[in-house]
């Protein structure tokens, strides 16, 4: 996926590529769409209706892995949309879902007239609905897995920092501060991934409150692009979390309770020993890596550097919530799964 380069605006290429696809000619001036970490979003007004444009990041684009990955997530899209998940799937135009046109890359999604979830007003009935919808996707074709050495994650955090401190960055300073928690974050997520289930399945883990919409209270899952073949009880835990609060540094426990409670009512594997694998939740390391690569100038222009800076002090202070929530989540994961004989372990 080579040739992304500068050029018009993102405005009037879009207003290109809908010339070139045949949805028509744009009919109001198309509007930018907050929300997006990665990439950009706008709403578009054509002569063939309204829709919503995503116009993906060069520097995701430019990735080895970038053309497997999304025909994967694509191929899975229509499974889920077959199976009549509630789904914002990508159009299918010109027998393609991802556009390629003047050297960038497009989805296009019906306009949905719904809303995002607000993180500060999630309740325990959305948790459930969220939760639900995700057991029936873990549902649709889970299967035992072949057992693998799981992968590892080894990120030099000292090299990341004497980096940012030769290049006069802010990051330089967050990662030794706080050297050791992510030391601790990355031990005890090794520690856990050889303890999940061999058991694989369709995941979403961006399944988030960002990515789901609501239309006349009925939730619709948005941004599909990372759907793969994972783990169940990886996946479930990790959205459990993030809909009971972690990424805005407020774990509430009912929440959590509530989102498990639908995911088991569409399935249940069998496994129980979430709390054991508790150290998955510092997934997080992941996301933190790709923005300190932000804000060190590994993306697209001073804009996305300041937004991967940004994002990088929230993420350790995510980390930070989980790694003091640990105790109290860990207990009511045990009493959600019966295991109270475990909590003092």
């Amino acid at each position: 996926m080579s040739g992304i380069g500068k050029g018009p605006s993102a405005e009037e290429a879009i207003a290109r590529l809908f010339r070139a696809k045949g949805l028509g000619r744009v009919l109001s001036p198309i509007e930018p769409v907050s929300g997006g970490l990665m990439h950009r979003m706008f709403k578009v007004s054509a002569e063939s209706g309204t829709y919503a444009v995503k116009q993906l990041n060069p520097e995701v684009m430019r990735r080895q892995d970038a053309p497997g990955n999304f025909l994967r997530a694509e191929k899975l899209e229509r499974v889920l949309e077959d199976a009549g998940i509630p789904i914002v799937p990508a159009l299918t135009i010109r027998e393609s879902k991802m556009q390629s046109f003047e050297g960038w890359y497009y989805y296009v999604f019906t306009w949905l007239n719904g809303q995002v979830t607000d993180p500060n007003g999630i309740t325990l009935a959305q948790c459930r609905a969220v939760g639900n919808i995700l057991g029936r996707i873990h549902a649709l074709s889970p299967k035992d897995a072949v057992h693998t050495a799981p992968k590892k994650t080894c990120i030099d955090w000292s090299a990341y920092a004497e980096q940012a401190s030769r290049a006069g960055s802010g990051i330089a300073l967050l990662i030794r501060q706080n050297e050791r928690l992510l030391a601790h974050a990355q031990d005890a997520l090794n520690r856990s991934r050889p303890l999940l289930p061999a058991t694989e399945c369709i995941t979403d883990g961006d399944m988030d409150p960002k990515n789901v919409m609501w239309c006349d209270g009925c939730p619709f899952v948005i941004d599909l692009e990372c759907l793969t073949i994972g783990n169940p009880a990886s996946d479930a835990l990790q959205l459990a979390l993030h809909w009971a609060g972690d990424a805005d540094c407020r774990v509430d426990t009912e929440k959590l309770k509530a989102f498990f409670e639908g995911y088991l009512n569409a399935y249940d594997s069998g496994f129980k020993d979430y709390a054991g694998i508790f150290g998955v939740s510092y997934t997080w390391l992941e996301w933190l890596e790709y923005n300190v690569k932000r804000a060190l100038g590994q993306c697209e222009d001073e804009a996305e550097k300041a937004l991967g800076l940004s994002e990088a002090v929230h993420t350790v202070d995510a980390i930070w919530h989980i790694h003091d929530k640990e105790d109290e989540i860990k207990r009511t994961l045990n009493e959600l799964f019966g295991r109270k004989e475990a909590q003092n372990v």
